[in-house]
């Protein structure tokens, strides 16, 4: 199902989440790419920038700047997206998003799907073996960035 540039995409979106892992924030991170030409990439921000909406996918996008159009665009996620990063996806006609896991966090793949999007899940385990290790070592922490008590 992943192709080459999926892989390379995928891999480079983890490599964000390591080091949002490694600065003490939570592990998730973003690639926007054109084909096989890399538009930008991020990580989940909201412990290192204070801000309560600089998720993975968000910090992404913000790098990305002004598109004219996304119609030609692959979003590559380590985790599923919450509401409000799937409603960016379906707001900005983002067509095409890799998931990088849904074990540790369901997200919203049907939700995007119902809205056109193609979406497919890697179940990769490096992806889902260090989200899983921060939720273990950082609850209070993972909590607060999916909204819950």
């Amino acid at each position: 199902m992943l192709n080459e540039t999926d892989r390379m995409f995928l891999r480079l979106a983890y490599d964000e989440a390591k080091a949002g892992y490694d600065e003490g924030g939570c592990p998730i991170g973003s690639v926007l790419a054109r084909g096989e030409t890399l538009v930008a990439q991020g990580r989940n921000q909201r412990v290192q920038q204070g801000d309560p909406i600089a998720h993975g996918e968000m910090d992404c996008l913000r790098k990305a700047g002004r598109q004219r159009s996304y119609a030609d665009t692959t979003l590559y996620t380590t985790l599923s997206p919450c509401m409000m990063c799937t409603g960016t996806v379906i707001q900005f006609k983002i067509p095409r998003v890799v998931i990088g896991e849904t074990e540790n966090f369901a997200g919203n793949p049907e939700l995007l799907r119902e809205h056109g999007v193609q979406v497919i899940i890697a179940s990769d385990t490096e992806c889902i073996d260090l989200m899983r290790r921060f939720i273990a070592e950082r609850p209070e922490l993972w909590n607060e960035d999916i909204a819950e008590e």
